[in-house]
């Protein structure tokens, strides 16, 4: 029997189904034949105006869940403000230049890419942002995300290159810009430099060395002397520091050894050598390094008002010459030997210290200049810098090393070690800190530094713990390494004189090359002649040459998108005959803090003296 005329059941004419994987296409159409977001924006003009500046994605593969959060999150805020009554402008972006691209070019070029020049694999590379730029466009409108989607902002179209460039004049300028030698991250696969933004740290298995630095001066003579304050027994043969390593690849770089001021160091006697080890380690060590039988002598500060560590010698056990013991406040006693031994061309920390003691107030206590010695080449391959493992990797060189120090006999004790270790965002691989010569932003230029924590406190930061997470790393980050050895991206409009080497770089000079790209587009960089992108009549200052070379590297890319303020908010504002300048809020991941967040408040401060936002939201990941 059918019941059906028997139930009383509402008539309606809306579908019992959503029917939605047809419906939503037909909504999008109509959205797009009804110019649904330009009405909105032309009903909510006058209104308060709330800007939302989107931070762009890579143009590199197709979305996936957390793109999809990102801008699902954006959309609702763009909707509920547009319903609040504000006129809200949402002006979508993409990354388009830049190593994930690069990389992803050449790995599909395979053994082709060696027959191919610099323009070519740019074109390449554009090829491929534009293709995937339009694929994403289309995957976020599916979404029903709302947003200028016919006018969205590129990083490599030409007025976009050509506005990072008069911002790159604007950081000249202010004098903020040197080229300089200084140990970086780098990843010898892709061989360039990183920022740390670039890095993802991976669990990894180095060595644990503990090695012997003897001193040069004998027992007796440190005796007789009392530089120590300790008297060694006659029948002990040297003295020495120890310090501990995971990198013994760095020993052949080393140039001196560090202890801090205020820790209390033990002479440690084992059988007829005495080991310099900080007092609270001393147990830690022996055990790590299998000693027994051991005796303390006594205990001195790192600093000793009536000599001292400070200036006393050590032979180098992996290399020929020796190396000043040196303090600094650095040293900890986490882990290790409370001794660390210094290589400036492979650590920030030990670069730092080689500064300060090269100037010549402690020429007495160095002797010698330290020398930033990376003898690591472009592949993460010793050079003829350190002839007994030229050609060897520094990871194949490790082994080689520790059996060297225990051959020679300064290998106290040996193990592995498994941590967190920094590696290449793209080809996964470890990188190394290696001093190389790259374009840097000064962070105390200006008090840059200051001015940035200075802002941190005026934004407002949600969650509130993203002030603290942001606040420590712009108070403890190093100089902001500008440069990177690739070909996709924005030249740096940097040039060298081939008389005298004399560095070369002014406003005036970018600015003529911003006007060249913002006609050509960047590669008119490399395929011009190096006479073309100069002003007219430009000499050396130095030696008053007019020969140069221009810069072979590119900008990176987090400058590139941390001036995207500057590129996109103020000419789309300014063309509205509106102020888009800050923005009200920047949304992205929390990853961001030490990426676009961090990048475009240095750029905001530098250029505009103030943070280019007033809020910053943050969300967690899709697992």
């Amino acid at each position: 029997m059918d019941y059906k005329a028997t139930l009383n059941l509402p008539q309606t004419d809306f579908p019992m189904k959503a029917n939605l994987p047809q419906r939503e296409p037909e909504i999008l159409v109509r959205w797009e034949r009804e110019r649904l977001y330009e009405r909105i924006q032309e009903a909510r003009r006058g209104r308060p105006l709330y800007v939302l500046h989107d931070g762009p994605p890579y143009a590199n593969g197709r979305i996936h869940i957390g793109h999809a959060l990102n801008k699902i999150l954006k959309d609702i805020i763009v909707k509920s403000k547009t319903m609040d009554g504000y006129q809200v402008p949402f002006v979508p972006g993409w990354d388009c230049h830049g190593l994930p691209i690069e990389h992803q070019v050449l790995k599909e070029l395979g053994g082709k890419k060696k027959t191919l020049g610099k323009v070519e694999i740019r074109r390449l590379c554009r090829e491929y942002a534009e293709k995937y730029f339009k694929i994403q466009r289309e995957e976020f409108q599916r979404l029903g995300v709302l947003g200028d989607w016919h006018n969205p902002y590129l990083t490599m179209t030409y007025d976009y290159e050509a506005a990072v460039l008069r911002e790159v004049g604007k950081f000249v300028k202010g004098g903020g810009v040197y080229k300089g030698k200084k140990p970086v991250l780098w990843c010898p696969v892709d061989e360039t430099a990183l920022a740390e933004a670039e890095v993802e740290y991976e669990e990894h298995t180095s060595p644990s060395i503990y090695v012997k630095f003897p001193l040069e001066n004998s027992p007796q003579v440190l005796s007789s002397r009392a530089v120590l304050g300790v008297n060694f027994p006659s029948d002990v043969k040297t003295v020495s520091i120890v310090i501990w390593t995971t990198t013994p690849w760095t020993l052949p770089a080393n140039q001196a050894v560090c202890l801090h001021p205020d820790f209390d160091y033990a002479f440690v006697r084992v059988g007829d050598q005495v080991l310099v080890i900080a007092e609270k380690l001393v147990d830690a060590v022996a055990k790590a390094c299998g000693l027994s039988g051991y005796s303390v002598l006594g205990v001195r500060k790192g600093r000793i008002q009536l000599g001292g560590f400070e200036g006393l010698r050590c032979r180098r056990p992996a290399s020929e010459g020796t190396s000043p013991i040196l303090l600094g406040e650095f040293v900890t006693l986490d882990q290790g030997t409370g001794c660390v031994h210094i290589a400036p061309g492979h650590g920030q920390e030990d670069y730092e210290l080689a500064l300060k003691y090269n100037d010549p107030h402690y020429q007495a206590v160095i002797q010698a200049p330290l020398e930033v010695l990376a003898p690591v080449d472009d592949q993460g391959r010793f050079t003829d810098e350190a002839p007994e493992w030229q050609g060897k990797t520094v990871f194949e060189a490790n082994p080689l090393i520790v059996q060297k120090l225990k051959a020679s006999g300064v290998l106290l004790g040996e193990g592995t070690l498994t941590h967190t270790y920094p590696h290449c965002w793209r080809c996964k691989n470890p990188v190394i800190f290696r001093a190389t010569d790259q374009w840097f932003v000064s962070m105390e230029k200006d008090d840059l530094r200051k001015k940035a924590l200075e802002q941190i406190d005026i934004v407002r930061w949600l969650p509130p713990r993203g002030r603290d997470r942001i606040y420590g790393m712009i108070q403890n980050r190093p100089d902001w390494c500008l440069s990177r050895q690739r070909v996709w991206g924005v030249p740096i409009p940097g040039f060298a004189c081939q008389g005298c080497g004399q560095v070369l770089i002014t406003p005036a000079i970018v600015e003529h090359v911003a006007k060249l790209v913002e006609q050509h587009g960047t590669d008119v960089w490399f395929e011009r002649e190096t006479a073309d992108l100069l002003p007219a009549g430009t000499t050396c200052p130095k030696c008053g040459g007019g020969d140069f070379d221009k810069e072979r590297d590119i900008l990176d890319v987090w400058f590139e998108s941390g001036v995207s303020h500057a590129a996109v908010l103020k000419p789309r504002g300014k063309a509205a005959g509106q102020e888009w300048w800050p923005a009200d809020l920047y949304l992205e991941g929390s990853d961001q803090h030490r990426g676009w967040f961090h990048s475009t408040l240095l750029a905001g401060i530098t250029t505009d003296g103030r943070a280019p936002y007033k809020s910053v939201l943050t969300h967690g990941f899709v697992l």
